[in-house]
């Protein structure tokens, strides 16, 4: 499986878009709070770029971590299911780069 392939399903997958969501949410909405509190509760104008881009930010950080951890995890696993069985190493270490 390639590498992209790999990233985009572990993006959607196990829980990860709900959690980053519930991020983006709580995270998005006080950062909206501090930056355009003025726009939203005042006068001023609100941007709504800048409020699109508030809440995509911290989804977009939260489903990173996510995915970089579970492919540190693979290769933890990998690494360590070598180590224990050589012969899953040298059937790796054979096999045709993705």
């Amino acid at each position: 499986m390639s590498s992209w392939a790999r990233i985009c399903r572990f993006c959607v997958c196990d829980g990860v878009p709900q959690r980053s969501l519930a991020v983006a949410l709580i995270v998005g909405t006080m950062l909206n709070l501090i930056n355009q509190g003025d726009a939203l509760f005042g006068n001023g104008r609100i941007n709504v770029l800048k409020m699109m881009l508030t809440f995509a930010v911290p989804y977009a950080v939260a489903t990173y971590g996510a995915v970089s951890y579970r492919i540190r995890s693979e290769l933890k696993q990998a690494t360590t299911a070598s180590i224990e069985n050589p012969a899953i190493g040298a059937q790796r270490s054979t096999a045709k780069p993705s």
